[in-house]
This record gives C-alpha cells, structure tokens and sequence, in this order.
C-alpha cells in the first residue's frame, strides 16, 4: 500500500472508532464498551497523529478516552490523553476556539486530582478567557469554569480568590435559571465551603441549608446530592458547636 493509500486508511479508521467510542465516557454504564473499544482507539489516534490526518475526529476520540481514563483514576493516562486533545483542537480550530476551552477544562480536572494545582489553575484560567470572549461574562459556561477555578484557588490557599469566584458563579447561574436551580445548589455549596473555611459558620450554614433545599425539592430525600448537602451541613453545625442540631440533621430531622 502506497503512502496515499495508508493515510486514508488510517483516517478511515480514527473515524470509525471515534463515532463508536461513547459521548458520556466519563458514565460508568458506559465503561464496558469503552474497555472494548480502549486499545482500537489508543492505535487510531496514534496512527492518525503521525500521519496528520482527521484531526477532528482524532482530538474528540483523545477527549473521551481521556474522560474514561479519568473515571477510572488512570490518571498519568488520561493526562497523556487530554494534552494530545489540547494539541490537536488547538492546530485543528485555533487557540482561542471553545472546543480549546472544553479541553483545558477537562486537562485541568485531570491535573488537579494529580495534585498540580498551579497547573491547573493555568488550565482553568485559560478555559475561562476563551470561554468569556467567546460567550459574555454572563453565560452559564462561565460560570462553571469559575466554579473550577474555585475549587483549584481552595485547593491553593486563595480562599478570598475562590469565594469571589463562586460569588461570580453563582449571580450568573441565578440570573439564567432562577434562584432554584440544581445548577444554584452546586454554586451555594461551593460558596458555603468557602465561607465556613474563611471562618464566617454562620454564612456557611445558611448556603448549606439553602442547598439542602433546592436539592431536597430537585432529587427527593434520597438522593446522593441531598448526602453531600446533609454532610457539609452537619459539619458546619458540629463547628458552631450545635451538635443536637448535627445529630438532628444526620438523622433526618
């Protein structure tokens, strides 16, 4: 087979494995088919990385094995595979292109479960310039890139940093679904936990009860959301030092 002959071969196949590889990888339901579909998608995306082709097709395929990686804690193997998705999406649509976005984000998460703070911020940092010229300070996008730059900026020691940024999450995600929104309840934890490791408990307890709430009438009692709220609820009420509260809590009132 001529060289001409192997490139299309091999775009051929990058293509096919990428419409394949599940869109929600990152969804343990799906993890049966990516294990299956795994090594066929690691070769494609090699054999089309050397020969330049598909790059679309290659980048997107990376992203998702990347997002699968990940979920299963294959970290230094999802790392791999989101900065080759960076590299692509940037030759393939610009540096500045919410696609470029999307994938610093999810190179970002990757790097900050490693423990690579300061890399991360980068990444989210990033992602979030694009994303506000490419939408408006004011998109829903937004807002979760400020919400994971939260998180990297606690995880750094910015406490101030972070609450400013939720605080900024949190107004845009109430001016686009209302003040109930499940979207709201994560912006309200964050915001909590920032507040109670700024030392300001009372703040924390009253975003915490708000989020309990919104989740409660979202998901029912039972849900994991409503968990999480009852868990940082219960630890703000045990520091105020209400433990008939935390108890009362804990129990399911």
């Amino acid at each position: 087979m001529n060289e001409t002959g192997r490139k299309q071969w091999r775009e051929a196949a990058v293509k096919v494995v990428n419409a394949a590889f599940p869109f929600d990888s990152d969804d343990f339901r799906t993890w049966k088919e990516c294990a299956r579909l795994l090594p066929h998608a690691l070769l494609a995306a090699e054999y089309s990385e050397k020969a330049q082709v598909a790059q679309e097709s290659t980048g997107r395929l990376l992203n998702q094995v990347g997002l699968y990686l990940a979920g299963r804690s294959e970290l230094i193997a999802a790392r791999s595979a989101h900065e080759r998705a960076l590299k692509i999406g940037e030759a393939a649509y610009g540096p500045d292109h919410p696609t470029v976005a999307i994938r610093l984000n999810n190179l970002g998460l990757v790097l900050r479960n490693l423990g690579d703070f300061a890399g991360a911020r980068k990444c989210y940092e990033r992602a979030l310039k694009i994303n506000e010229a490419a939408y408006g300070p004011d998109h829903p996008t937004v807002a979760i890139r400020l919400n994971n730059l939260g998180l990297v900026l606690t995880a750094l020691g910015d406490l101030a940093g972070a609450r400013t940024h939720y605080e900024r999450a949190l107004k845009i995600d109430e001016a686009v679904y209302g003040r109930d929104h499940t979207d709201v309840a994560i912006d309200v934890n964050n915001l909590g936990s920032a507040l109670q490791e700024l030392g300001d408990l009372e703040g924390a307890r009253k975003h915490y009860e708000r989020a309990l709430k919104i989740d409660e009438a979202a998901y029912g009692p039972d849900h994991p959301n409503v968990a999480r709220d009852v868990n940082n609820l219960g630890g703000v009420l045990q520091d105020l030092g209400d433990l008939a509260g935390r108890e009362s809590i804990s129990s399911g009132r």
